[in-house]
């Protein structure tokens, strides 16, 4: 291309090729965020099984537990192992059933505790967390912690390899993202699409690096070393966190602990999400506070969210209907790009490739998600879950020291 060329491009080919530029440093610089195949690492079973306490914040679980409660009970673990599950304030009978459960499945021991409404300056999510882990402490002094949520199914040697996972490598958190659901179409197109974006922000094969600042947990599936959770203050040193397991990871490395998280293909998500609505209140519920409630970050991260996903298809379009060849030269490469690196992971969750090339309407989907969590913030809905409305961390009032 020549020099005469580039002074007479277009302003919509500068932008194609901006896109296209950033999807190049995607590709080869963002950690190679789009494979698949960051799995547990090395395993090495220990000559002592260590104590593991599970513990389990429940709030009106009552229609998913019978298909993740059960998988829990059922572990095939060689150490001490026993179950807390912390019912938070449920309306629905999530207590009774799990005491019903351990009744009719047997397995490992199961304690159901009820901590009451949180304190001012808490989620009730990390309040419960923080309940069980006393609970624990006070009954077996376990050298891990599962932390796991109510919706996730373990397969029955998963407890046991995310141990021999801890035990061989070193680390003080080992988290798998669990596979969520997909069933509905809505599911199809949203879901595999949320942990491409995620990783695409916490790059696998950066947060086990010690010396990379990212870091970065998924909450359904947790295994912590209690010394690490003891030394790192958590949960109470991340009580107000709405994403309380990238929190989680960052305050465990901040102090000194190593971190791993990856794919997993023995712990599931049995929620389910059929309707749009509830995947859109999935997402906006805490998309605003991932951005730390910031309107400029919220102006960047659309303008960003444009310039990445929406102009390769439109550039194209646009391009080919004006007769700018450069353009729409840029602008398909950049989506095919696109496209090539969304296959992965829609190969990992078993779905077609032919959705690969949609997802600049799923990322529309998620732009307009984002926007909306902003202004259900600003409207005083921000951040709620299940009959509860969290504000910022800065206008939280702070725990009382323990």
């Amino acid at each position: 291309m020549t020099w005469g060329i580039i002074a007479g491009m277009s302003a919509l080919a500068w932008t194609a090729f901006l896109s296209l530029a950033a999807w190049l440093w995607l590709l080869l610089g963002q950690g190679f965020f789009w494979r698949t195949d960051v799995r547990l690492p090395a395993r090495r079973d220990p000559d002592a099984w260590p104590s593991v306490a599970v513990v389990v914040p429940a709030r009106d679980e009552a229609s998913v537990l019978p298909l993740s409660l059960p998988s829990l009970l059922a572990q095939d673990y060689p150490g001490p192992a026993r179950i807390f599950l912390v019912d938070d304030s449920s309306s629905d009978g999530t207590g009774d059933l799990a005491r019903a459960l351990s009744a009719q499945h047997g397995g490992l021991p199961l304690t159901v505790t009820t901590p009451g409404e949180p304190p001012a300056g808490w989620t009730g999510k990390l309040w419960a967390v923080r309940h069980g882990i006393a609970q624990a402490r006070t009954a077996q002094a376990p050298e891990y912690l599962l932390l796991t949520d109510a919706d996730i199914a373990h397969e029955p040697d998963s407890l046991r390899e995310l141990v021999a996972a801890a035990h061989g490598s070193g680390f003080d958190l080992v988290s798998q993202m669990a596979r969520l659901r997909v069933a509905s179409g809505w599911e199809r197109m949203i879901v595999p699409a949320f942990v491409y974006f995620f990783a695409q922000l916490y790059p696998f094969r950066r947060i086990s690096r010690d010396r990379s600042r990212t870091a970065a947990a998924a909450g359904g599936c947790v295994l912590l070393r209690d010394e690490a959770a003891a030394r790192a203050r958590v949960p109470d040193a991340i009580r107000h966190a709405v994403i309380d397991d990238v929190a989680l990871a960052r305050a465990v490395k901040a102090s000194g602990g190593r971190v791993w998280l990856g794919l997993a293909d023995k712990v599931d998500s049995v929620r389910p999400y059929p309707h749009l609505g509830d995947l859109w209140r999935m997402v906006s519920r805490s998309a605003y506070a991932q951005l730390r409630h910031q309107p400029l970050l919220l102006l960047g991260t659309v303008a960003g969210l444009l310039l990445v996903y929406v102009v390769p298809p439109a550039g194209l379009v646009l391009g080919l209907a004006a007769g700018d060849g450069p353009a729409a030269w840029a602008a398909g490469l950049a989506w095919l790009v696109m496209t090539a690196t969304y296959g992965p992971m829609l190969r990992y969750y078993r779905q077609p490739l032919w959705l690969a090339p949609l997802l600049p309407v799923t990322a529309a989907l998620y732009l307009l998600m984002t926007v909306d969590s902003a202004v259900q913030h600003y409207r005083g809905r921000g951040a709620a879950w299940k009959g509860r409305t969290y504000t910022r961390p800065d206008r939280a009032e702070p725990a009382p020291d323990r």
